[in-house]
């Protein structure tokens, strides 16, 4: 999964704003108001979705076990949702084999 790569507080008892990373993949999270709290939603292309889905399922994660599902604009896609309401949606093109004549 992801790494954090650094979290910064302005004191112990602050909101944090970190960075975590995934391969070319950096993303900021801020606990701060009004940080787009609630509700963030980003899409990440990516390569391997199928894998990483396994990954993810094979986790047997309790509260968070995402769909492989084939989307309307011509791709795969996996959502994942944190427990402050952002979503993440990876991203993969259909293969030409895919895609319906």
């Amino acid at each position: 999964g992801f790494t954090v790569d650094w979290e910064h507080r302005f004191d112990d008892n602050a909101p944090i704003y970190m960075q975590i990373s995934l391969g070319g993949i950096e993303l900021h999270l801020s606990e701060h108001h009004g940080d787009c709290s609630p509700g963030a939603h980003i899409h990440i292309d990516c390569s391997g979705l199928k894998e990483f889905h396994k990954v993810l399922i094979d986790k047997k994660y309790k509260y968070n076990r995402p769909g492989l599902e084939r989307t309307f604009y011509g791709s795969w896609a996996v959502t994942v949702n944190d427990p402050f309401f952002n979503k993440i949606t990876f991203n993969q093109p259909l293969d030409e084999s895919e895609i319906e004549a």
